[in-house]
């Protein structure tokens, strides 16, 4: 076809097309699809996957200039598994081969490729629309609801098929769905990964010709299964998004919970000056302090946090990457319970700090008596949550004795519901005679000369 590339070359854009028996509208497509992609004026690739079709399909794709590969394992969810790994381009689109995905429309996913990782034509958002059987249309539209609400993803049409992704993440994704569900799956582990979903309104109509191969009884079954899977890694703490959400729970003691930490924690922060948040993740309390920066272990939450505008460094908090002194405030919320009990923890938070600068320290408190009802409850009701990655335990007399071998004096204390406790510990002033340091807030040069000094 027009504009591929050499096999040596990688292409920008791998259009896949996943096939049984559609000669007949193969013929009409593949002519369609080159001269859009000819419009895109990008170097692309097309890619057939046929999974046993017994009408000449691959003989016609193969004339008209595709690349086609034969299905190893059954089902669309091993098909598309296949495709996507045999792509070259450094953009995939899929699309069905029946026309009711327009090609026309390729330019405009093309067009949103810079808002997301993954671009979706979608059917049910605002200026969307869905021509199919009214039976069809109802199914579908309550299998995209209860899976959007029920994994709290904000994305309208979780199964269309015509999408555009970033090669990269898709293929370090592992996927395991054998049928259509594999198309939630995808969205739902990118999204958990910190990865953006864009959805960009689409008109779909049915088929030119023959019958559909999906069964959308079999395919809503299949969905409902995985559902459960999903659910597990959308509340555990591999989800990019965990923090935020816990914050915005529907969940009263939960929403509750969160809020009163925020609280506390922001407004003894308020003020502060250049604020580190160790340990961040996609925590609302990073994105309401000034002057802050967030560091993270975890590429993936740092990802997700891209909106909040703050300075996001990825890096470990017994090896913090700054110079010694290079911030007023340290905030360390539910991270130390997290990593071995260690003093050199605690003087690494000390290290980064400034003169008289404040550390402000959440976990939860071991030594009082409602924590330790509350936490074989919070065990069983968050399966993957942060109880289940426990490897230090401190209470309010083990935080003491460590702020005072460090030579810092507790300001302030206070708990969310008894059982979690939150405190200011305040850095020995320098010794008379010691130069000071500047107040200046952090932009990205000083967060710049904090890291590489």
């Amino acid at each position: 076809m027009a504009g591929e590339m050499r096999a040596s070359t990688a292409p920008e854009l791998t259009v896949l097309i996943l096939v049984l028996n559609e000669r007949e509208n193969l013929a009409r497509l593949l002519p369609r699809l080159d001269t859009t992609l000819d419009k895109l004026g990008c170097t692309h690739e097309v890619v057939v996957v046929d999974g046993g079709s017994q009408d000449g399909t691959v003989e016609l794709a193969s004339s008209l200039g595709a690349r086609v590969l034969v299905q190893e394992a059954r089902g669309y969810g091993a098909a598309l598994r296949e495709g996507l790994a045999a792509a070259r381009g450094e953009w995939i689109l899929t699309l069905d081969a029946d026309l009711s995905h327009d090609p026309d429309f390729i330019g405009k996913l093309w067009a949103a490729r810079d808002r997301g990782e993954i671009v979706i034509a979608s059917r049910y958002v605002k200026g969307g629309a869905a021509y199919m059987p009214l039976g069809r249309k109802v199914l579908s539209r309550v299998l995209n609801g209860v899976f959007a609400a029920g994994l709290a993803l904000p994305v309208r049409d979780m199964s269309s098929g015509f999408r555009l992704y970033r090669a990269g993440i898709v293929r370090d994704i592992a996927l395991e769905g054998r049928n259509f569900d594999v198309l939630e799956e995808l969205l739902v582990k990118a999204y958990s990964a910190g990865w953006r979903v864009v959805e960009v309104p689409f008109t779909y109509y049915p088929r030119d010709h023959g019958s559909s191969h999906a069964r959308i009884l079999r395919f809503g079954m299949s969905l409902l299964r995985s559902f459960a899977r999903l659910w597990v890694l959308r509340n555990s703490i591999a989800s990019a998004d965990y923090d935020e959400r816990a914050y915005y729970s529907k969940i009263p003691f939960q929403r509750s919970w969160q809020r009163r930490r925020h609280r506390i924690v922001t407004t003894l922060a308020r003020g502060a000056g250049r604020t580190l948040d160790v340990g961040c993740g996609s925590s609302v309390i990073l994105q309401s302090l000034n002057y802050a920066v967030g560091l993270d272990a975890d590429g993936g939450k740092l990802r997700y946090m891209r909106h909040c505008g703050a300075p996001l460094v990825r890096g470990d908090a017994i090896g913090l990457p700054f110079r010694d002194g290079s911030f007023d405030c340290v905030v360390c919320c539910h991270l130390l319970q997290h990593l071995p009990d260690e003093p050199s923890l605690l003087g690494e938070l000390v290290r980064v700090l400034s003169d008289d600068g404040l550390l402000v320290i959440a976990t939860p408190d071991h030594d009082s008596r409602v924590w330790r009802l509350i936490e074989p409850v919070y065990r069983l009701a968050t399966p993957g949550g942060y109880q289940q990655h426990l490897e230090s335990r401190y209470g309010t007399a083990r935080l003491d004795a460590l702020a005072a071998q460090h030579g810092l004096v507790a300001t302030e204390r206070a708990w969310v519901y008894q059982s979690e406790v939150i405190v200011a510990l305040r850095k020995a002033k320098a010794e008379p005679g010691t130069s000071g340091r500047d107040t200046v807030s952090p932009g990205a040069d000083a967060v710049r000369r904090a890291v590489h000094g």
